[in-house]
């Protein structure tokens, strides 16, 4: 079953009167539930631009072109109100940013309760989630420390329990090891394969890095804004799935939360 479904995705970006890119030119494109898919290309190439499409940080433009779908199990997300929108990101979906992204004035214990606050869990099962994640990274005995107090590699792992702590259907990562030595850099692929693996969530990677497009289910090759290749990943087995370490539950109407 297609989790997310795109077609004829555009997306122009006007830097002056004279000026624009075409970052994105009429993407199509299928992702199914709990695969675990690379996006790669080279710099300019639409990849990151395309994450942020199918993540709802970005609208594709409506336009200059047949009318754009994009659907989130079946729903149409392009006809969705910009509040509507920001629920399913809280709620539905986790980011990992290359550059971490975490509050550097909160504890790790508070950056990743952080996202499950604003999906709108409780203070128990929000703080439980979130200790319960820092475990899984292997980062339990970190829950007290500041960003500044931590490592690259530990900053990452930190990024990655946020975005796992609420169980989400979809995890998108732009460059999840871009920063990193490539000891900590397996170290994050091997929580993303394993997380894949025990929970089926559904995972979309953007990366320049071929190790880590190998150890996916899929890669798209992209270039100057297009789909250029599609292919199965020669990948090595997934690890043995295990009991996910936090159960889906079901949360309140989200009233006034970000993205």
């Amino acid at each position: 079953m297609a989790l997310l479904e795109g077609h004829d995705l555009r997306k122009t970006y006007n830097k002056g009167k004279r000026n624009s890119v075409e970052a994105l030119r009429g993407v199509d494109i299928e992702i199914q539930a709990g695969e675990m898919v690379a996006i790669t290309g080279p710099s300019g190439s639409g990849k990151s631009t395309l994450m942020h499409i199918l993540g709802l940080l970005h609208a594709p433009d409506l336009n200059n072109g047949p009318t754009p779908e994009l659907l989130f199990e079946g729903r149409d997300i392009v006809a969705l109100s910009d509040s509507e929108r920001t629920r399913i990101r809280a709620r539905e979906m986790g980011f990992v940013f290359q550059d971490f992204n975490l509050v550097p004035t909160m504890t790790t214990l508070e950056n990743v309760a952080l996202a499950c606050d604003y999906a709108g869990m409780h203070s128990g099962p929000t703080r439980d989630a979130a200790n319960e994640a820092l475990a899984m990274v292997g980062l339990a005995d970190r829950g007290g420390h500041r960003p500044s107090e931590l490592s690259g590699g530990e900053q990452q792992r930190v990024a990655l329990a946020r975005a796992l702590a609420k169980n989400p259907r979809l995890v998108l990562a732009d460059e999840p090891t871009g920063n990193l030595d490539s000891e900590r850099a397996e170290e994050i692929l091997g929580i993303l394969r394993r997380s894949n693996a025990a929970t089926r969530q559904t995972f979309i990677i953007v990366t320049h890095d071929m190790d880590v497009a190998q150890a996916c289910d899929r890669i798209i090759r992209m270039r100057d804004g297009k789909i250029r290749e599609d292919l199965v990943a020669v990948a090595p087995p997934p690890p043995v799935p295990v009991e996910p370490a936090f159960p889906r539950e079901e949360v309140p109407t989200l009233v006034g939360v970000g993205g």
